[in-house]
């Protein structure tokens, strides 16, 4: 998947204008990135579009994510897109179903199963039959 595409994605998802998708992608990759292990992080930035792997960088000193809930990553992600918890969480789930179109389903779930349960309502829609995948 392109980067316009991605974006562009989730700007249709969060009914949004593209800037500022674009805005939301990256606070919440992020975030991500600081969630995951450091190999799960470069093993995701590989799969997708050029643009986005510098927002998906391993923390320099260690392999180990941070551990923190879903209700601190939505802070975190409005913190960063200087937006309200709705519109953070809501941009979470775009992204996340974006990322299930855009990564192999294999890579998808490696990113899914580090994440606890409390992540599970921004996760799932992105796991329904109806989203499209990457095979």
């Amino acid at each position: 998947m392109h980067y316009l595409t991605f974006v562009g994605r989730v700007a249709r998802l969060t009914g949004t204008a593209e800037a500022r998708a674009a805005t939301l992608t990256r606070a919440t990759l992020e975030t991500l990135a600081e969630r995951l292990t450091g190999g799960e992080v470069l093993d995701l930035a590989a799969q997708l579009p050029k643009p986005l792997w510098g927002l998906l960088s391993p923390h320099p000193r260690t392999e180990a994510a941070e551990r923190f809930g879903a209700a601190e990553f939505v802070a975190r992600v409005a913190r960063r897109a200087d937006c309200d918890e709705n519109t953070a969480r809501t941009a979470v789930g775009a992204v996340f179903a974006t990322l299930r179109e855009a990564i192999s389903s294999g890579e998808f779930q490696d990113v899914v199963v580090q994440l606890p349960r409390d992540y599970r309502d921004m996760v799932e829609p992105a796991l329904a039959p109806a989203a499209t995948r990457r095979r």
